[in-house]
């Protein structure tokens, strides 16, 4: 079986490609500036954020991170 870990955030080149900020963002999902703060650098989002932040930015939940995968 193989687990996989969120290891890095993609919000940052997401933002970007979508030609979204922050500000808008937060505006449209009602996330909270810090909490997408977070979000940019270590602290996983909990399944319900990422699920808003994806359809907002047009992606998939796992596009939002960089992954790891482990053997069990």
């Amino acid at each position: 079986m193989t687990n996989y870990k969120a290891k890095k955030s993609n919000l940052k080149e997401l933002l970007s490609k979508s030609g979204m900020d922050l500000e808008s963002l937060e505006r449209n999902t009602n996330i909270p500036r810090s909490q997408l703060d977070e979000y940019l650098s270590k602290r996983i989002m909990n399944l319900n954020n990422a699920m808003t932040i994806s359809k907002e930015l047009n992606c998939r939940i796992e596009d939002l991170y960089v992954w790891t995968a482990e053997e069990a």
